[in-house]
């Protein structure tokens, strides 16, 4: 049944789709005082067909033409959800208190822009999410940041990534670790890119995504590697004392379904015994997805390090997610290990968050007994 669930979403997605435009043209005709509905339905469907063919046939347009677009589909996808939220919300308001046509248009209006401003700030509000683990066998305290779905592309660029440096730095790690989906798009896979890394003061680890799988991850490692970056493929290292795993982006098992990892290459629960790990000595695991934590667990891993989810990134997607995900955001205990999933630090798609959060995870591992 859980197989049928993402299907089950995507034809429920459509159809809600249809059925908002439905909704949102005969509000926005009510508004404007127009005798037919008609021109309502041809704007928002022809809205609706350019941010969906738009937004997933130009992501990787490198292009400023196509960069362009792609940015302009995207903004309008989200906003046309808080359109769609603007509009639920002033019926409802409709329902209680009668509005005239005029009042009805202004209160959708400050709604869209209020929650689109909201969204955006949001999402380039980069805060700070503390995490203390305790760890048997560690035999010093370890001070980590844990980056993931950064998503350097058409929204984030640069400066962006001077600041998210700068913020890690701050925190004073003795280790970085990156969790993959560093890029969203070709438009971003340059060496200036990835140079302000080599400001890190701490060593950093790197294990790639679904988004460097699509993007180009073979050039994605080189520049990792050039900019003093370890990158993990199917690999363990250590540092000071710590196990750190590293897997691509992977399945969990054979019985695994996910649209967004390869069924050609190898799953977690057929990688992870044919790695050197010692169950005697404290580990962390670095996987993109929260998948396949059973197999973590039997391997002996004490803290299993994940993003991927954005923890649905933007109300009311949370709950999918939640659905979709059994480790949707957060800190999380299965028998004897503990995992985390961050709701990361970048956006996918709309550059706007609502009931999410960006986030830098600070980490603190202690000696336990």
């Amino acid at each position: 049944m859980s197989k049928l669930i993402p299907w089950f979403i995507l034809i429920g997605f459509f159809s809600l789709l249809i059925l908002s435009v439905i909704f949102i043209s005969r509000k926005v005709s009510f508004s404007l005082g127009l005798a037919s509905n008609i021109p309502m339905y041809l704007l928002f469907s022809g809205i609706v067909i350019f941010f969906l063919t738009a937004g997933l046939g130009l992501i990787n347009s490198t292009s400023n033409s196509g960069h362009l677009i792609y940015q302009i589909a995207t903004i309008s996808m989200g906003v046309y959800l808080f359109l769609l939220m603007s509009v639920l919300l002033t019926t409802l308001i409709h329902s209680f208190y009668p509005l005239k046509p005029a009042y009805f248009g202004l209160s959708l209006l400050l709604f869209t822009l209020g929650i689109s401003l909201y969204g955006w700030w949001n999402a380039f509000d980069i805060k700070t999410t503390k995490l203390e683990v305790p760890m048997k066998g560690l035999q010093q305290e370890i001070k980590a940041v844990h980056l993931t779905d950064v998503h350097i592309g058409h929204f984030r660029t640069g400066s962006y990534l001077d600041n998210l440096v700068d913020q890690s730095n701050q925190l004073n790690p003795d280790v970085v670790f990156i969790t993959r989906d560093y890029l969203d798009s070709k438009y971003a896979l340059d060496y200036q890119y990835f140079a302000p890394l080599k400001n890190l003061k701490a060593p950093v680890y790197f294990v790639d995504g679904n988004h460097d799988h699509a993007t180009q991850t073979r050039i994605i490692k080189e520049m990792m590697r050039k900019a003093g970056v370890r990158v993990l493929d199917n690999q363990v290292d250590e540092f000071m004392g710590l196990q750190v795993i590293g897997l691509t982006h992977m399945l969990a098992d054979r019985e695994s379904i996910n649209m967004h990892a390869s069924a050609n290459n190898p799953t977690i629960s057929e990688t992870l015994p044919r790695l050197s790990i010692d169950k005697s000595k404290p580990s962390v695991l670095l996987h993109h997805s929260p998948d396949g934590i059973k197999y973590a667990s039997k391997s002996g891993v004490n803290l299993y390090l994940a993003g991927h989810t954005h923890a649905g990134q933007i109300f009311p997607f949370n709950y999918i997610a939640a659905l979709l995900f059994d480790y949707n955001k957060g800190l999380h205990q299965y028998e004897n290990t503990k995992i985390f999933v961050s709701q990361g630090t970048g956006t996918f798609g709309p550059p706007f968050r609502l009931g999410t959060r960006s986030e830098v995870i600070d980490i603190k591992l202690i000696p336990s007994e």
